[in-house]
Parts: structure tokens; C-alpha cells; sequence
């Protein structure tokens, strides 16, 4: 099965075990997950199944919006509700709009340190890996950019919000931080991904409702492969440019406003590539499907 399956991941469950449950329903071995969802978050997962998994380098980018709440009055090893506390309890006295003044901060390109417990590899090792072995796990500091960061509520010592982040950003790491501006500590309570680049819950489908789906069914369900990476504009060619795109041969292709990607089509949904621009309407192959 070729395409990008949308899931809405539960709570409790590890990417690695919404892919071998994605892998049991549909068929499918070539399964990846674009951005891992820690087990306690719950909500948008994209998954790129068979040779579609080549794309996976293009959508690296996308921006993340979440919904969530941050308890205050201790921090935890893992930035989050699943770790261990860490230091003494301490009450919050500060209001929402205190807070909210507090989390003006957290907007704009920053560099922000990841969690320890984090896919964040060191020398090719996830940090998570090291942390839980007792060895040191030195995260380096990354730039990202928040979009937007809302709280929303408070009651007692528990923030709701809302937010937008880029791609390898950390919500743990905002909770974390805020928490430490507030003098109170605080960690992630929970968390629900609503969007993932252009995919939102809307186009999600249950760990329940796979369950019940055949091969052919959820088939049916997945987006239509134009509209992936629609920063990307789509042609179809004949058979003769695509047998030269299939052998990794420079071809002319319209001029799409200098767009540097196209997606290349065979058929309305039989896509056969993704070209680069080389020069004007020139366009290489740089990853084809097969």
C-alpha cells in the first residue's frame, strides 16, 4: 500500500507501536512515522507507507500545533506527567495573567535545549537511550520558532494552551522553562496534536477505526497524492519523459514559476517523482517512487 495514512494516536502508546499496529491492518512493512508523538501525547501522526516512505526528506519542515496543559508547582526529569519529580513541591501564587505575561517569552526563533529524555541523538545514540543507561546525555541547544503560544486557563495549578511550533521543537522543553520562570517548577500534563504541516485532525482516522477497516477500506481513506506537499506543483507527463525520469535523465518539464520541486505523475494518482530544478525548464529526477 503506497500513500500517507493520518492517525489519531491515544495516549499510551509509543510511534514504534501505532506502526506495527499500521503494519498489521494494512499489509504494508514500509511504514514511517513523520515526527514521533511521546506516549502520553495523543493526536495527529502522519505515516508514510510503502515507496511513499521515500518522501519523508519533504516534509521535514512541517509546523506542529498543539493543545495541552502545564501543571505547575513541581518539575520532572522528562519535562512531563510520565517522569520522576524533582526537587521539593512548591504552591503557585501567581495568576493567569501573570503567567500569561511570564509566557510572552516564548515566541519568535530561539534556541531552545531539548529534554534529556528526548529522540535528540548523541553520536547517532537517542538521548533517551543514554539517560536511561545513567550515562551523560549532553543535548546541544536547537533553533526553532514559535508561532504562537496561547495559555488559555488556569485552574489551580494547572495552565491550559495552545500552540504553535516548527519542526523539532519541544513543548516539553516550553513547560519546563516556564515553570522555572514562575519559581515553581512545572511539567507537560498532557498533550493533543491537532495539526501536523497541512493535516489536522479532520483527516484522521482511530486506532479503533483501523481496526475495523479492510486493506481496501483504508486504502480508500488516504489523501489524495496531489494534495501532498502541495508546495510542490504536479504535472503529468507520457510515457516517454517518464521512462527518461525513470532512468534518472534530465528532462524539460513546464515552467512552474521557477517552483525548485515537482511532483511528477504518470496518471492522475500514480505519482512517479519528485524532479529538481537544474535550470529554467530543465528538471532532474531526485527521488524516484519506482
Amino acid at each position: 500500500m503506497n500513500g500517507l495514512l493520518v492517525l489519531d494516536k491515544p495516549s499510551g502508546m509509543t510511534s514504534h507501536d501505532v506502526v506495527a499496529i499500521v503494519r498489521r491492518a494494512t499489509g504494508e512493512k514500509s511504514i514511517g512515522h513523520l515526527g514521533t508523538l511521546d506516549p502520553m501525547a495523543t493526536g495527529v501522526l502522519p505515516l508514510l507507507l510503502g515507496k511513499y516512505t521515500r518522501l519523508a526528506q519533504f516534509f521535514g519542515q512541517a509546523e506542529k500545533t498543539y493543545t495541552g496543559a502545564i501543571r505547575f508547582g513541581f518539575a520532572t526529569d522528562t519535562f512531563d506527567a510520565d517522569g520522576e519529580a524533582v526537587g521539593e513541591p512548591v504552591v503557585l501564587t501567581k495568576t493567569l495573567d501573570e503567567l500569561k505575561s511570564l509566557g510572552a517569552h516564548f515566541h519568535g526563533t530561539m534556541d531552545q535545549v531539548p529534554p534529556v529524555y528526548s529522540a535528540k541523538k548523541i553520536n547517532g545514540v537517542p538521548a533517551h537511550k543514554l539517560a536511561r543507561a545513567g550515562l551523560e546525555a549532553p543535548v546541544k541547544a536547537a533553533r526553532i520558532t514559535i508561532h504562537e503560544f496561547v495559555l488559555t486557563g488556569l485552574a489551580e495549578d494547572t495552565a491550559t494552551f495552545a500552540m504553535s511550533i516548527s519542526a523539532g521543537g519541544y513543548v516539553r522543553s516550553v513547560a519546563h522553562e516556564l515553570g522555572q520562570m514562575a519559581g515553581t517548577g512545572a511539567h507537560l500534563s498532557s498533550l493533543r496534536r491537532t495539526q501536523a504541516g497541512v493535516f489536522t485532525l479532520a483527516h484522521a482516522l482511530t486506532v479503533e477505526q483501523l481496526k475495523t477497516l479492510s486493506p481496501m477500506e483504508i486504502e480508500a481513506r488516504l489523501p489524495h497524492p496531489r494534495t501532498l506537499l502541495p508546495e510542490m506543483p504536479s504535472v503529468t507527463v507520457d510515457e516517454q519523459l517518464a521512462g527518461r525520469l525513470r532512468n534518472g535523465m534530465q528532462v524539460n518539464l513546464p515552467d512552474f514559476s521557477q517552483a525548485p520541486l515537482v511532483k511528477v505523475f504518470t496518471t492522475p494518482t500514480e505519482m512517479l517523482c519528485v524532479a529538481r530544478r537544474i535550470a529554467g525548464t530543465l528538471m532532474q529526477p531526485n527521488v524516484v517512487m519506482g
